[in-house]
């Protein structure tokens, strides 16, 4: 019996792949049976063409993309940690900042993005704003939840023994909201990408979301296709990558 502790998600993994290997036959086998226009849906070896015929305008796209969702990955997980904590260390903050923050996530991401073109450009600024508002809101609720978890009698018997809040926070409740913070972070970094590229498709000067605007302006669906593939490659890699730091850092669970 393997006691390898990775085993079960490299079976995940194997699955994963066979799945999609699958579906890509499944779909390679309904766009050539049929006879699809590309426009309808382009086979899965049309695509790949493109993307390899592509490459080099895809990659450059792919990179600008990358840059503003994971800057603003970043700033929107410190914004969203550090008001947890803030609420954490003083509570009467929690009427203020909870109600505010719900207010703000009311109201869909996507209908900020006209403000934000405007105040910041059509630069990576922007996006990188809008990417950190999406993100925050989901790393202050799950660290908050983290936080609240701690058992009231275990805070009354460290203060009994003269810790401080700071002192409570950073022994306690901190290594309990732990496993909230990373599956906060792991469920954020594909809605940091998803931001990012549909902000660009209102305004951008580079990015795959660009390039997805500016083919279906020219009626390129291959190449909207082309770019979709590379955007779920990033997207999944970036959920791998942060899920394979939840697992390493939060080993107990």
């Amino acid at each position: 019996m393997s006691t390898d502790p990775m085993q079960p998600s490299r079976h995940v993994v194997g699955r994963g792949i066979l799945g999609g290997v699958m579906l890509f036959a499944l779909w390679e086998g309904l766009a050539r049976g049929l006879d699809l226009p590309s426009y309808v849906l382009p086979a899965v070896s049309e695509i790949l063409a493109r993307i390899w015929t592509s490459r080099v305008d895809l990659l450059q796209a792919a990179g600008y993309t990358m840059g503003e969702a994971l800057l603003g990955y970043a700033l929107g997980a410190c914004v969203g940690i550090g008001l947890a904590l803030a609420i954490t260390l003083v509570p009467a903050l929690r009427r203020v900042i909870v109600p505010a923050a719900m207010a703000v996530n009311s109201v869909p991401v996507v209908a900020f993005s006209p403000l934000i073109l405007l105040w910041f450009g059509m630069g990576m600024t922007s996006k990188i704003v809008m990417v950190a508002v999406a993100v925050s809101f989901t790393m202050f609720v799950s660290s908050l939840a983290g936080f609240d978890r701690v058992d009231q009698k275990s805070v009354d018997l460290l203060r009994s023994f003269g810790a401080s809040r700071a002192g409570i926070l950073w022994r306690l409740r901190l290594p309990t909201a732990l496993p909230m913070i990373l599956s906060g972070m792991r469920l954020s970094t594909v809605r940091s990408l998803i931001v990012a590229i549909v902000t660009e498709m209102l305004g951008a000067y580079g990015g795959l979301g660009w390039v997805i605007y500016q083919a279906v302006v020219v009626i390129d669906f291959v190449q909207v296709w082309a770019a979709i593939f590379i955007a779920s490659v990033i997207s999944l890699s970036f959920f791998g990558l942060v899920s394979l730091v939840e697992r390493r850092v939060v080993f107990w669970r």
